[in-house]
């Protein structure tokens, strides 16, 4: 997800199995920026008709070996030769930064498969009509992964933090960013490299019809985003063992870059506008930027000083300012969709639930009006001070009178109704809410997805063995 999700890149079919090379494209020719409107048209130009609305999912998962060693880059057991299968088999075309640089996605009919800095193997899938085609989407995806998987023994782990493995081991993924990002991000926060290595999530995005239902859409899912990481909590373990708590990636993301992360304050107020995204977005330092296939280091400047100044001779550009806005990492991002980035990574029961949770509040006027009204006066402080506590506590976290659980159950209300008014129906017969049935369930009886893992797991002859069973995406329990 450090990436910001599905790219612009060239389509390749699936029908017939090939292998092909794609460079991420690059407009060397494209003019410097030149007015803030420029800034403004990557939202504008992004608004839909709502018959359009489309929503997709990006899943991040850990590779481990049968002893809960992670799986790297390289090596016969890495995920440079599993792309290099996919590519083979399945007609997926492999993606390079520059030529003859090292394969960093697959892409194919608009979905992508991307790295995290660990090797996290994340799909980045394609925009659908609903959540029925997510999650078959996900489905599919697991098997083609699997006779590699098999082979190898390898067994993919859908838990917010890596259950075992410590920081030391890690090597990389070779991605120009993230090497800048190895340097940089550690002066910002004590435990950026825990996100960058040891961190996976679960992702919903979803589109918007214009300037008002963006900012309504980003109100809610920014007063939400506490409660909705204490919802999806599923990271309870550390280096092998619990830590106590109930989200141990929430309480990375707490210490990581406060400059680039967190509730965006300036969309708190009434009347808010896409000019308050640009103006927080363009204070926030930058990374890079690319220049004939080359990333130009930039670390520290604001993207506002590199605007009205430049920097080593260079000009922004439109690309540059998208390729910003990439490495902003708020609770919901703003880009040509909302991202909804707050869960841990799930595993298969409730894989599907985030994207179909949102998808019932976004994509349903009465339900989005419902979810604004339930959170109006929800203030930045108290959010806030909910978001540094629900790491620890989870859905026990004291809200105002109570804890975090009538609020949950509250939200799920919403989306269902949201979910049965669009009334799509599965091959099965069922509608979009048999998504949200395994999270309701846990939620009636106050738990999180972390209460399941570390139930009774101290007693366990194996602790090992069963959190690898507990956390496999394959797992439907």
């Amino acid at each position: 997800m450090l990436g910001g999700g599905r790219a612009t890149v060239a389509r390749v079919t699936a029908s017939k199995p090939r292998m092909a090379t794609v460079v991420i494209p690059q407009n060397q020719d494209e003019k410097p920026l030149s007015s803030y409107d420029e800034l403004l048209s990557v939202f504008h130009q992004a608004c839909k008709p709502a018959s359009s609305f489309r929503c997709g999912a990006e899943i991040e998962k850990f590779g481990v070996l049968s002893d809960g060693s992670p799986i790297g880059y390289q090596g016969e057991s890495g995920v440079r030769a599993l792309m290099n299968e996919l590519a083979q088999t399945k007609g997926w075309a492999e993606q390079v930064e520059s030529d003859g640089g090292p394969v960093i996605a697959l892409v194919r009919d608009g979905a992508s498969i991307t790295l995290e800095p660990g090797s996290q193997f994340e799909l980045s899938g394609s925009p659908f009509e609903n959540c029925h085609q997510v999650c078959a989407e996900l489905s599919e995806h697991m098997g083609e992964l699997a006779p590699f998987s098999e082979r190898h023994g390898i067994r993919w782990l859908g838990v917010g933090f890596h259950p075992f493995a410590q920081r030391e081991p890690f090597v990389m993924v070779p991605k120009q960013r993230y090497a800048i990002m190895r340097e940089y991000l550690p002066r910002r926060g004590t435990l950026a490299l825990d996100m960058m290595l040891r961190t996976a999530t679960v992702q919903a995005n979803y589109d918007y019809s214009s300037e008002h239902d963006a900012m309504t859409k980003m109100r809610v899912a920014l007063r939400l985003a506490p409660l909705t990481t204490a919802i999806f909590a599923n990271s309870p373990f550390y280096e092998g063992a619990p830590f106590g708590g109930k989200s141990y990636r929430a309480k990375v993301w707490l210490d990581t870059d406060p400059d680039r992360s967190g509730l965006v304050p300036g969309l708190w107020k009434n009347g808010a506008t896409f000019v308050d995204y640009v103006e927080w977005a363009l204070d926030v330092p930058m990374f890079m930027f690319k220049r004939n296939d080359q990333k130009v280091t930039n670390t520290g400047q604001t993207f506002r000083s590199f605007w009205k100044g430049g920097f080593q001779g260079h000009r922004p550009t439109l690309t540059d300012w998208q390729m910003h806005l990439n490495t902003l990492f708020p609770e919901v991002r703003l880009k040509k969709t909302i991202e909804v980035r707050g869960a841990d990574s799930q595993s298969g029961a409730l894989a599907c639930a985030l994207p179909a949770l949102y998808t019932g509040i976004f994509y349903d006027s009465k339900a989005l009006a419902a979810a604004d009204a339930f959170t109006h006066d929800w203030t930045f402080s108290e959010v806030m001070a909910c978001r540094e506590e629900v790491w620890n506590e989870g859905l026990d976290v004291r809200f105002r009178s109570g804890t975090l659980v009538p609020l949950a159950e509250r939200l799920i209300e919403i989306a269902e109704g949201g979910l049965e008014r669009r009334a799509i129906l599965s091959s099965a017969g069922n509608d979009e809410r048999v998504h949200l049935a395994r999270l309701k369930d846990l939620i009636s009886h106050g738990q999180s997805p972390a209460d399941l893992l570390i139930d009774g797991i101290h007693h366990a002859a194996d602790m090992k063995s069963e959190i690898l069973a507990r956390t496999d995406v394959a797992r439907r329990r």
